[in-house]
C-alpha cells in the first residue's frame, strides 16, 4: 500500500493532476512517498490536526506513543542509527517541541538524520505569547542542521521534500520543521509530493578532486609507521566493505573512535582497539609514535586527542571527511581528502600498495599484552567477592556471539561496554557519544529494535541514566517490542565519582544514589525481571533474559568503587595514558 500511495502521488506530481486536501495530510502523503514506516510522537493541541489525519492512515504508518517527547527523539535516533533510516518525530508545540532540544544537540553533534516536526499556534498568534507558543525555530537553530516555520499549506510538500534531502545527505544531521495549526488544517490545491535531490545552495558532496588522493597514497607508501585512526563517517557513508579493504590492502593498524565501533569486526587482524580517554593503551600511546596518521570520517573532538598541542606532533596527518568544517578545525593536516568515503577510499586504496607492517603491528600487541595483563584479566575475570561490569559484559559477548546491537547510556557502564564489547556486525553499537546524554539508552533501545526487528537488542544502562527515562518502560509495555534491559547497579553516579575520587580527594559530593526495587517497577509494566549479585547466577541470568519472549529487565549488583581504565587524564597527552 505504501509503494501504491507514492506512485499515485508520483503520477500526480507528473500529470500535474491537482486534489483539494489539507495539510495535515499533505504531510502524511509526504511521509509515505520517503518510505517512512515508524514514527515515535506524543500528541498535543498544536499538532492535533496532523494526529487527526493520522487517523486514517494507521495501516500505512506506525505510530509508536512514547512516555516523554525526550524519549521520542532519542528513540528516533536509535531507529536510525540501527536501521540507516531517517528517524521521525512528532511533538507538539511549547513544551513539546523544548522537549525535543537534548534529543537534536545529541544527534547534531553525533550526524544522526531526523525530521522532527512539531505543531505551532495559529500563525496569527505567533509572537503574541499565546497558550504553549515557543520561538522553537530560534531555539533549535544551533542544534539542528536546517529548520524551517510552516505557515502555509502549499509549502509542506516542497519544504518537507528538501528536510528529508538535507537530514539524510552529506554529513547527516537533524532537521526541524515547525507547522502552524492553520497550515495544517486548510486545504489547499496538492500536486502531489515531489523528492528532492538538489538544493541550488546546499552541496552535500563535493567534486573529488584526485591530487590529494595521489599526494596521500605517496605519503603513504613511504611510511613506516601508518596508522589508520576511523569514526561513524565510515558506517554513515556505508563504506564498511571500502574501508576493509583500504586497511588490509595497506596492512594499517587500525583504531575506532566510539561511534565508528562496529565499522570493522572487532576481531579483525588489523583493529587494534578503540581511541579515546578511556579507549585502549595502544591506540593512544602510538598515535603520538606513528609516522602517518589516517583519519576516517571522524571528528578528532577533545576525548580523542587529549591536549592538542601534544596531539601526534611527529606525524603527518592525511584526513578523509565529507564535512569541510571539520578539516583543520582541531588538527591541522598535510593533506585533506574532502569527499564521501564511499567514494574517496576507493580511489586511494588502487593506488596505494600492498604492503604488510608486521612489526608495527607487533608493537601494537606488545603493549596490547601490557594492558591485558595489568587491567583487562582483573576487569573480565576478578577475584573480587563483587561482580565486575566487565564479566558482565564478556558473559553478553560470549553467549551472544557478538551478534545483538548494544546499546549503552553515559557513564561507567558505557565505556566498560565499548571497551569490552565484541561485535561481528556494523551498526551494533549505539550511544551518545558527543553529547554524552544520561537517559538516552532505554528510548535509544526501543527505536533500534523497530530498526532492527530481527536482531537482538540490549539496553545496557546504569542506576543513573535508568531513572532519566525509566517512564519508557510504559512505551515497551503499549507496544510490545522485544528489548533486553541490563541495569548496572553500583549505587553511584560512578564516572562522577571516579573523577571525584582521582581528582578531587574522595570528596564525594552528592554522586551517592538510591534506587527504587527495578524488577518491582518493571513487574508494574507487565515486564519480567530478575535481580542478582552472585557471580554463580550470571550465567543463568543473562540466558534467561536472552531466551525470554519478550521484554526483560535484569539489574545487576556490581562493585561500588570500581574505575574505568586506562584512563588519559584531563589536560595530559594521549601518550600519558594511564592502565591504573
Amino acid at each position: 500500500m505504501i509503494t501504491t500511495e507514492a506512485t499515485e502521488d508520483k503520477a500526480a506530481a507528473a500529470a500535474k493532476v491537482t486534489i483539494n486536501i489539507t495539510g495535515s495530510e499533505a504531510v502524511l502523503k509526504a511521509l509515505i512517498t520517503e518510505d517512512v514506516k515508524t514514527i515515535f510522537g506524543y500528541p498535543g493541541g498544536a499538532i492535533m490536526p496532523i494526529y487527526d489525519a493520522l487517523y486514517d492512515y494507521n495501516d500505512r504508518l506506525k505510530h509508536i506513543l512514547v512516555r516523554h517527547e525526550q524519549g521520542a527523539i532519542h528513540a528516533a535516533q536509535g531507529f536510525a542509527r540501527s536501521s540507516g533510516e531517517v528517524g521521525i518525530v512528532f511533538a507538539t508545540s511549547g513544551p513539546g517541541a523544548t522537549n525535543l532540544v537534548t534529543g537534536l544537540a545529541d544527534a547534531m553533534i553525533d550526524s544522526t538524520p531526523l525530521v522532527c516536526i512539531t505543531g505551532q499556534v495559529f500563525a496569527h498568534l505567533l509572537g503574541s505569547d499565546a497558550f504553549q507558543e515557543t520561538d522553537i525555530i530560534n531555539i533549535t537553530t544551533p542544534v539542528t542542521k536546517w529548520n524551517y516555520q510552516i505557515t502555509d499549506p502549499s509549502e509542506i510538500p516542497s519544504v518537507l521534500a528538501k528536510a528529508f534531502y538535507i537530514a539524510k545527505t552529506g554529513r547527516p544531521g537533524p532537521v526541524l520543521i515547525d507547522i502552524t495549526k492553520n497550515a495544517q488544517l486548510q486545504k489547499f490545491d496538492y500536486e502531489g509530493y515531489t523528492k528532492c535531490d538538489h538544493i541550488r545552495s546546499y552541496r552535500p558532496k563535493p567534486i573529488i578532486r584526485k591530487e590529494p588522493i595521489i599526494e596521500a597514497a605517496s605519503l603513504i607508501n613511504a611510511a613506516k609507521k601508518p596508522f589508520v585512526i576511523f569514526g561513524q563517517g565510515v558506517i554513515l557513508g556505508s563504506a564498511e566493505n571500502e574501508f576493509k579493504a583500504f586497511i588490509e590492502k595497506g596492512g594499517f593498524p587500525a583504531a575506532w573512535t566510539i561511534l565508528g565501533m562496529s565499522a570493522i569486526p572487532t576481531d579483525h587482524p588489523l583493529a587494534v582497539g578503540m581511541l579515546g580517554m578511556h579507549g585502549n593503551y595502544a591506540p593512544n600511546v602510538f598515535t603520538n609514535d606513528c609516522d602517518v596518521l589516517i583519519a576516517i570520517g571522524m571528528r578528532f573532538d577533545d576525548r580523542v586527542t587529549g591536549r592538542l598541542d601534544k596531539y601526534a606532533k611527529q606525524a603527518k596527518i592525511i584526513h578523509l571527511d565529507i564535512d569541510p568544517s571539520e578539516i583543520d578545525k582541531n588538527v591541522k593536516t598535510e593533506i585533506s581528502i574532502w569527499g564521501d568515503c564511499k567514494e574517496t577510499l576507493p580511489l586511494l586504496t588502487k593506488l596505494i600498495e600492498e604492503k604488510q607492517h608486521t612489526e608495527w603491528l607487533n608493537e601494537f600487541r606488545k603493549l596490547e599484552a601490557k594492558e591485558v595483563e595489568v587491567v583487562i584479566n582483573d576487569e573480565l575475570n576478578p577475584t573480587t567477592e563483587k561482580l565486575s561490569m566487565g564479566e558482565v559484559i564478556k558473559t553478553i559477548n560470549e553467549i551472544t556471539k557478538g551478534d545483538a546491537i548494544l546499546v549503552t547510556d553515559v557513564g561507567q557502564h558505557q565505556m566498560i561496554t565499548c571497551r569490552y564489547a565484541k561485535y561481528s556486525k556494523s551498526r551494533s553499537n549505539i550511544t551518545s557519544g558527543g553529547l554524552g546524554t544520561m537517559g538516552f539508552a532505554l528510548p535509544a533501545a526501543i527505536g533500534a529494535k523497530f530498526g532492527a526487528p530481527d536482531r537482538t537488542v540490549i539496553a545496557i544502562i546504569g542506576d543513573g541514566g535508568i531513572q532519566m527515562t525509566i517512564q519508557e518502560l510504559g512505551t515497551i509495555m503499549q507496544s510490545k517490542i522485544n528489548v533486553k534491559i541490563v541495569i548496572l547497579n553500583n549505587e553511584f553516579l560512578g564516572m562522577v565519582r571516579q573523577w571525584q575520587q582521582l581528582f578531587h580527594e574522595k570528596r564525594y559530593s552528592f554522586v551517592d544514589i538510591t534506587s527504587p526495587d527495578y524488577v518491582q517497577v518493571a513487574k508494574g509494566y507487565y515486564i519480567s525481571g530478575n535481580k542478582i549479585s552472585k557471580r554463580e547466577e550470571l550465567i543463568d541470568a543473562i540466558t534467561t533474559m536472552l531466551n525470554h519472549d519478550g521484554s526483560y529487565l535484569l539489574e545487576i549488583m556490581v562493585g561500588k568503587e570500581n574505575n574505568v581504565f586506562p584512563m588519559v587524564p584531563q589536560g595530559c597527552s594521549v601518550s600519558e595514558i594511564r592502565l591504573k
